[in-house]
């Protein structure tokens, strides 16, 4: 083969390799979303997001607002709060949760509190030791866009899941959704 045949078809591969990627990503995080939650799981874990401060970001009040209106239409539902601080957070996103939940009226003896966790795996594995080892289905209620990463990682840790998915906010939609896109294909390899 001629040096630009080979330059021809490298570049085609690369290009049908990106086609692929997006397309089984966009396909993965458009599934995510239809295992729509209906109150079968007793333990719903909310995935933590940035804390600005000691307040919740926008992407964490739209999690915790989808988690607020299930956990209300389904009382026998326990919410998991899970998210340690990083440091440029004034508290722990744990606690920025409890603290809005609180302020919303929503019990705390329907809380757990799970504020070490740095990252999705993190969270789901240290959820497990916090809740009753016989359950075996959880709901996650994240960000759209962070559901099949979640779903896939909770599969891995044991579970089995449904959802509630969280609207994105729209400012900084395209960012995070191809930021996850990565994040989902690094996932399926490394399994983290």
């Amino acid at each position: 083969m001629k040096k630009g045949k080979r330059l021809l078809f490298v570049i085609l591969i690369g290009w049908f390799m990106i086609f692929v990627w997006w397309f089984a990503t966009g396909h993965a995080m458009k599934e995510a979303q239809l295992k729509r939650a209906d109150g079968s799981y007793s333990i719903a874990v909310v995935l933590g997001a940035k804390v600005n401060g000691t307040t919740p970001s926008l992407a964490l009040r739209y999690r915790l607002e989808a988690a607020l209106s299930y956990a209300e239409s389904h009382p026998n539902v326990t919410l998991v709060l899970s998210g340690g601080q990083g440091e440029d957070e004034g508290i722990s996103e744990a606690q920025a949760m409890e603290n809005f939940l609180s302020a919303h009226g929503f019990p705390k003896d329907r809380m757990i509190i799970e504020d070490r966790s740095t990252s999705t795996y993190e969270n789901l594995v240290n959820t497990k030791k916090l809740i009753p080892q016989g359950v075996t289905g959880i709901t996650l209620i994240t960000s759209d866009y962070h559901l099949a990463r979640a779903g896939y990682l909770a599969e891995k840790v044991g579970y089995d899941w449904d959802a509630i998915p969280a609207k994105t906010p729209k400012v900084v939609e395209a960012k995070v959704r191809f930021r996850e896109r990565l994040a989902l294909l690094k996932t399926w390899i490394v399994g983290k």
